[in-house]
C-alpha cells in the first residue's frame, strides 16, 4: 500500500474514533426528563417580556411634573414642581423613574420601578426617596388603556406601625398622565394625600 493510501486510512480510522467517541459521549450526558423540560419552558415563558412591558416601554421618555400634597384634607395643598425621566431596563423587563423636584421646599429625589410579573398576572412597583430610608412596595392591576389601581404599604416613621395606601394612574391624552396617592389621615379615614401630572415633553 502506497504512502497515500496509507494516510487515507490513516485520516478516515481518526475520524471513526473520533465520532465514535463524540457518540459514547453523549449517550454519557444526563438527558433531560419532561419535568425539567416543563420547568424550562415554564421558566423562559415566565422571564420573556410581552405586551404589558412593551406598553410600559412607549411611556419611557422625561416629563414636567405638577405636584399637589396634602397633609389635612381641609386645607390647601403644598405644590411644587419637577421633572421626571422613565427608562426601561433589564432588556425591557423593568420600568425605571427617576424624579427630581422639591418637598416642603427642600430639594427631593425619588427613585421608582415599575414591572408587570408573568406569573402572578399582576403589576408591581416599589418607590424610595431622598426623605426616607425605607420603601414602599405596591402591587395592582391595569386596564388595556393604561389606567391602573396599586395597593401598596410603607412603615411610619412615627409610630413604627404599616401604612397602607392606595394609588390611581390614568391618562388624559397621549402626553399627559395623572397619578393620584391615598391613605389614611390623622382620624384614620382615607384621604387623598398626593396628585401628580405627569406632562411629557419627549
Amino acid at each position: 500500500m502506497g504512502h497515500h493510501a496509507k494516510g487515507i486510512v490513516l485520516a478516515v480510522s481518526t475520524l471513526l474514533i473520533g465520532v465514535s467517541a463524540v457518540a459514547e459521549n453523549a449517550q454519557k450526558e444526563p438527558q433531560m426528563t419532561p419535568e425539567q423540560k416543563a420547568e424550562m419552558e415554564a421558566y423562559a415563558k415566565a422571564g420573556t417580556p410581552g405586551p404589558q412591558h412593551k406598553a410600559m416601554a412607549a411611556t419611557a421618555g422625561t416629563y414636567d411634573l405638577k405636584i399637589k400634597s396634602w397633609q389635612d384634607p381641609n386645607s390647601p395643598p403644598m405644590e411644587e414642581t419637577g421633572t421626571a425621566t422613565r427608562s426601561m431596563a433589564l432588556d425591557g423587563r423593568v420600568m425605571v423613574e427617576q424624579v427630581s423636584s422639591t418637598m416642603m421646599g427642600q430639594p427631593w429625589s425619588g427613585h421608582g420601578m415599575q414591572g408587570y410579573d408573568n406569573t402572578t398576572g399582576k403589576y408591581w412597583s416599589t418607590w424610595n426617596d431622598s426623605m426616607s430610608t425605607g420603601l414602599v412596595v405596591s402591587e395592582g392591576t391595569c386596564d388595556a388603556k393604561q389606567s391602573c389601581t396599586f395597593a401598596g404599604s410603607w412603615t411610619d416613621p412615627v409610630k413604627k406601625t404599616l401604612v397602607k395606601s392606595r394609588m390611581t394612574t390614568r391618562w388624559t391624552s397621549p402626553t399627559t398622565q395623572i397619578f393620584d396617592m391615598y391613605g389614611p389621615g390623622r382620624d384614620g379615614k382615607e384621604m387623598q394625600m398626593m396628585q401628580i401630572i405627569y406632562t411629557k415633553k419627549k
